[in-house]
């Protein structure tokens, strides 16, 4: 059996005639078809060749039958303006009185006001000559603004009255020993304080921070440990910054520790070779001794050496459990051998402010050591873990981050410890070449 299509009378109108190229639509008044377009006014026939031919929907054709498709269907865009009797001309909604508000400038999500006369680009305190024409304030354009005030400071932190020689020492691992040894010698070199840093882990990752070569074979605190060189033949000039000094360490430095034990006072060899006549030639304000992650001869050698010990505590439950067994260390060392070691200052390292751990770790540190324990907190940074992996400290790699910028505020803090400042000598800077120029820097 068949089917065939029902047969319309010739007078009749068929209902997809609208859409067949070959018939025509007479319309006597104006309708709208879909999504309010009209098809045709005052009684002009109007024919939809195009739409109808390449089968896409009405609202893409006009009101003379082209078919007015600039891109793809989501993006077209419709008028606001209604057409057709049934909405009559409307005149402005406001009185030319001019603009309700104030000119504004989009940039990104945010939106910028500025005055009318503001010539463009001046919005958000951005140079005009900085940015093309029409762009304001950017998030780009801040971390510029703020890296660049880190790596061009326009202060100097005062010189400390006398030279200031800082062990960095936890037994634990992981907790930010080397990172803030190297972050925080930057920050008081970037302010034009001169200062060397003693790699003294066998790891040797102060080195590689500071961009100092240490492969095996060249001249280290090793060979300085044993009384082969001096400090003056084993320090190099990080490529970083002028005033940055650093005595690297090789592999070499791991068998250190047997090769001393038959030595004559093994644990004064560093402080030997830290005297006070060879510091002044290399003119340096600061020292810091990066020490390893463990309690042994390299540790003690480092708490003989300096007078200040620099803790860095993690904001974690372990790290407050090894704390008690490097205090007692260091009341050893104050007891036999170096009775002006002292716990100036503790650096807590890692904060995570979305933990309640992290507050609790600070509370208790901070009720227990009081005013040793800097404000600044060094916020957990992935900006921090990469900087090394490039050969440079955070302030270099990225100095607009929060980690350099917490890093930079330690550096002031422990630079302007009034402990160890001389008042008189507050505004004093450096001559030409970074020498101390008139002031007692021995020891």
């Amino acid at each position: 059996m068949s089917v065939s299509a029902p047969k319309w009378p010739d007078s009749a109108t068929r209902p997809d005639s609208t859409t067949r190229p070959d018939h025509a639509t007479r319309l006597d008044s104006p309708t709208r078809l879909d999504y309010g377009v009209v098809a045709a006014q005052d009684g002009v026939t109007s024919e939809l060749p195009a739409a109808a031919h390449l089968g896409v929907s009405r609202e893409t054709a006009s009101n003379d039958g082209a078919l007015v498709r600039s891109g793809p269907r989501h993006a077209l865009k419709r008028s606001l303006q209604p057409t057709g009797p049934k909405f009559p001309e409307a005149g402005p909604i406001f009185p030319e009185t001019g603009p309700i508000f104030p000119e504004t400038r989009q940039s990104g999500a945010h939106h910028v006001p500025c005055p009318p006369s503001a010539p463009p680009g001046a919005a958000g305190g951005v140079s005009a000559h900085a940015l093309p024409s029409g762009v304001g304030w950017t998030p780009i354009a801040e971390e510029a603004e703020r890296a660049t005030r880190v790596k061009h400071p326009t202060d100097q932190l005062p010189r400390p009255a006398r030279r200031r020689v800082l062990a960095v020492a936890n037994q634990k691992g992981g907790v930010g020993k080397t990172t803030s040894t190297v972050n925080l010698a930057a920050g008081l070199a970037l302010h034009g304080l001169r200062t060397l840093v003693v790699d003294l882990d066998p790891q040797g990752n102060a080195s590689t921070a500071l961009g100092i070569e240490h492969r095996a074979g060249t001249p280290s605190v090793y060979e300085v440990l044993l009384g082969e060189i001096g400090i003056i033949d084993a320090v190099a000039v990080s490529p970083q910054s002028s005033n940055l000094l650093c005595i690297p360490a090789t592999i070499d430095l791991a068998g250190s520790e047997i090769e001393l034990v038959s030595m004559v006072a093994r644990e004064s060899r560093l402080c030997r070779a830290l005297s006070g006549v060879a510091l002044d030639e290399l003119c340096v304000d600061f020292v810091f001794i990066d020490c390893p992650p463990s309690l042994g001869l390299l540790t003690v050698n480092a708490l003989v050496a300096a007078p200040e010990v620099l803790i860095p505590i993690q904001c974690e439950y372990y790290a407050l459990e090894g704390l008690g067994q490097l205090l007692r260390n260091i009341e050893l060392v104050q007891a036999h051998l170096n009775p002006a070691l002292m716990v100036s200052t503790i650096l807590l390292t890692m904060y995570d402010g979305r933990t309640k751990l992290a507050d609790q770790v600070t509370s208790e540190v901070r009720e227990h050591f009081g005013d040793q324990v800097l404000r600044t907190v060094i916020p957990r940074s992935v900006k921090v873990s990469e900087a090394p992996g490039f050969g440079q400290t955070v302030l270099v790699y990225d100095p607009g981050s929060r980690g350099a910028l917490s890093y930079l505020d330690a550096a002031r803090e422990i630079a302007l410890d009034q402990r160890f400042l001389d008042r008189g000598n507050l505004n004093h800077t450096s001559g030409g070449g970074g020498q101390p120029g008139g002031r007692e820097v021995s020891r």
